[in-house]
């Protein structure tokens, strides 16, 4: 089974930068969606191959917002955290047979850290829904988690320390996510690949030499270990700030 993830940061823009002849070209079984910015009726995608979609809007227009196409149909679809509806469209759950799909879109602390507290708040309650979802049956999370966890995640790792996206407090959080009993995947398969990230300023030349930031994840929970097949990074796909990301499973 293959997945994947990419933030388009806004698919209206990302179908007219070649969207869905990536989407063909790749062929996954699950491909997920993060900062779509869009409401309900403002696109129509054939998508072809069967594919069933559910999109998580944000209230507020042009913001936030997930989606998830599948070819396997769900059991069930859950869009939010519990009974909460998550007003910015952040989070989409699918019930498969095998495992649960969380596809999620992680608020940004700003680059003035306002919004580092509820940021904080907000992943000790997503870990608490993850760690609730695998008690259950095992869990796979993609998307867009806003955070470089390690040095080797991102370019210029010194001079980024304490900005939004590599502080401490957001690093501390992931750290304490895998400590739950999940596996970054792509770590998991290359654990010393340096250079390698999924997103990359607009400020002039800055992709062209490649000082990017890894903030865009494949985790699964540990003991699916065995099943894992590859991960990857489509470094070289444009259309977004950030490129696609994906997972291979054997079920």
């Amino acid at each position: 089974m293959k997945l994947v993830s990419w933030n388009v940061n806004g698919l209206r823009a990302g179908v007219g930068k070649g969207f869905l002849d990536y989407f063909k070209e790749t062929d996954a079984d699950i491909f997920c969606l993060q900062e779509t910015k869009l409401q309900e009726g403002q696109i129509e995608l054939d998508l072809g191959g069967n594919y069933e979609q559910y999109w998580n809007y944000a209230e507020k227009k042009g913001y936030s917002g997930t989606a998830v196409f599948t070819r396997i149909k769900p059991l069930s679809v859950r869009y939010g955290m519990e009974e909460d509806s998550e007003p910015e469209g952040r989070i989409i759950t699918l019930e498969f047979e095998e495992f649960y799909l969380v596809t999620v879109y992680t608020p940004n602390a700003k680059r003035d850290l306002s919004r580092l507290d509820y940021r904080m708040e907000w992943e000790d309650r997503f870990r608490a829904y993850l760690t609730g979802l695998d008690a259950i049956k095992p869990v796979v999370v993609c998307g867009d988690l806003n955070v470089a966890h390690m040095p080797i995640d991102i370019k210029n790792a010194k001079s980024n320390e304490g900005n939004s996206g590599y502080t401490l407090e957001e690093r501390g959080k992931m750290t304490d996510l895998l400590a739950s009993g999940f596996t970054d995947t792509f770590r998991y398969f290359y654990p010393d690949r340096e250079g390698v990230y999924s997103w990359w300023s607009y400020m002039p030349k800055i992709r062209e030499r490649n000082v990017g930031w890894r903030i865009d994840y494949f985790l699964a929970s540990s003991r699916l270990e065995p099943q894992l097949k590859d991960a990857g990074i489509d470094c070289h796909i444009l259309g977004s700030d950030h490129c696609p990301v994906s997972l291979t499973v054997e079920w």
